[in-house]
């Protein structure tokens, strides 16, 4: 596929989502909810899960919708200020009873409404990224579908950052980088094949460290097949980074985004 084919895949709705590799990874999920200053935001979900009997870990992922009215309730997976407080809230937890933590992203942005503007967006992506970058446990990102601009990136300061073949990440959408550089959104697919938004357009750059394929032999892998490749690659990666010293994972995470 071509860079806006990939865009367009990268925005189904049927993608794999949060809570579907919650169900497939964990055991038991107890979802926490709220930022404990304004409200829950539902665009986020987050809680802690058990893989097998033994090993917890804290979930923290972005969840659109599967038809209008869950769209309307998660605001189409664009979080607030209360979404990225809730999900820093998380992050301290996990860092205080010692739980690796897995980040799931699916967004095109985040709200940018007055509203949100008015509650401080800006300072809760800010801070989402000081938070990330000051942890000790094990940390791992998986952008799912878009990955889009600071909405993506608050979630995105990982030890590791994988993607799934067909997801994008970019710093804003193809067709606001056309109507800034040109005046005209419809160069959309212009602006996706010089933004270098794809998987491995972005693992050759080394902005992202795997890419989790999404199809065998041009046919396209199911949501089961994909678990399966998904899930054992998920808790083996947090079983070896796991098994860093913390003054090693933190030197590693530093010297990683330190490079671009």
């Amino acid at each position: 596929m071509d860079a806006y084919q990939v865009v367009k895949a990268a925005r189904d709705l049927n993608r794999l989502s949060t809570i579907e590799i919650i169900h497939a990874l964990c055991s038991r999920f107890i979802e926490q909810h709220g930022d404990r200053q304004m409200k829950d935001d539902q665009a986020i979900v987050s809680g802690i899960g058990l893989m097998g009997d033994r090993e917890a870990l804290t979930i923290i992922g972005i969840q659109k919708g599967l038809d209008t009215e869950e769209n309307i309730r998660r605001n189409f997976g664009s979080s607030g200020p209360a979404g990225y407080r809730k999900a820093q809230r998380m992050m301290k937890q996990a860092e205080k009873f010692n739980r690796p933590i897995l980040t799931l992203i699916n967004t095109a942005g985040a709200d940018a409404r007055p509203e949100s503007e008015r509650n401080g967006i800006g300072e809760a992506i800010a801070t989402s990224l000081k938070t990330m970058s000051e942890l000790t446990v094990p940390t791992l990102a998986i952008i799912l579908g878009e990955g889009g601009s600071g909405g993506a990136i608050a979630l995105a300061l990982s030890d590791e950052v994988w993607m799934l073949e067909n997801s994008i990440y970019a710093i804003l959408s193809p067709e606001g980088f056309a109507s800034i550089l040109w005046k005209d959104s419809a160069r959309a697919a212009e602006a996706a094949e010089i933004m270098k938004l794809t998987a491995p357009e972005l693992k050759k750059m080394e902005i992202i460290d795997r890419i989790i394929p999404e199809t065998k032999d041009g046919k396209a892998y199911s949501k089961e097949e994909l678990l399966t490749i998904l899930v054992p690659a998920i808790k083996e990666t947090l079983q070896r980074l796991g098994k860093k010293s913390v003054v090693d994972r933190k030197n590693d995470r530093y010297e990683r985004f330190r490079k671009f």
